[in-house]
């Protein structure tokens, strides 16, 4: 596995790129303004091509996947995660797929049917390497995480907006929201996932599990 890869990037920069044994990660910032992250996933093997939020700026996302894509994942029904979903989908042929209750929104939205509507649980296919879904409701109702379990090393962990370095996702002062996203999140996420998990979100840095565990009690008790 190459180590240079930091996660560190800002829109306007080259993609930053993570060769597991299996799987290739290419992390893309978009949008000086909302930098958003998007993810290319590609099979080693099979060279097959997953992305994780089609975020914005669609050239620059269809020359990074040379326009050969399998499907496009949106971790969530925010404005500022599909805003390429249309042209990429247009120009690839990609398969849509997203959280279920979030999916009526993204279409409304895009204008692009979402054919997979995804339940916790679900396995998405990247060539001959897989995707567990991770239902997270709180920062949106269908919000998804996607967890990559590397045969050869620890997990990684595709959160979109809910989590980052520092806390949960904004719940945009909805106490009950926030008290679902927590509780997802201390359950399905540090109480399945060893602190060596690195996860990739959706805006900013990355970050690994064991650094943000002992934060946790103190994330409840601030509310946000």
């Amino acid at each position: 596995m190459a180590m240079t890869y930091t996660g560190d990037v800002a829109a306007g920069d080259p993609a930053d790129v993570r060769e597991l044994p299996h799987l290739t990660i290419t992390k893309l910032a978009v949008d000086e303004k909302m930098s958003n992250n998007c993810y290319l996933l590609r099979c080693r093997e099979t060279g097959e091509q997953v992305l994780v939020d089609a975020a914005d700026d669609s050239d620059s996302l269809l020359r990074l996947c040379e326009s050969q894509l399998t499907a496009v994942v949106t971790t969530h029904q925010h404005w500022d995660h599909h805003r390429a979903l249309a042209a990429v989908v247009e120009a690839t042929g990609a398969a849509v797929l997203a959280g279920a209750p979030d999916a009526d929104a993204i279409t409304e939205q895009t204008g692009v049917e979402v054919g997979t509507r995804l339940q916790h649980g679900d396995v998405v296919p990247v060539g001959r390497c897989s995707l567990r879904v991770i239902a997270l409701a709180g920062h949106t109702p269908g919000s998804v995480a996607l967890r990559y379990d590397d045969p050869e090393g620890h997990p990684h962990l595709f959160t979109g907006d809910s989590l980052f370095p520092g806390g949960v996702g904004n719940t945009f002062g909805d106490a009950q929201a926030f008290a679902t996203l927590i509780d997802e999140v201390e359950t399905k996420v540090f109480g399945t996932l060893p602190d060596e998990t690195w996860f990739y979100p959706g805006h900013g840095k990355d970050g690994q599990l064991g650094n943000e565990r002992p934060h946790l009690a103190e994330w409840r008790e601030r509310g946000w």
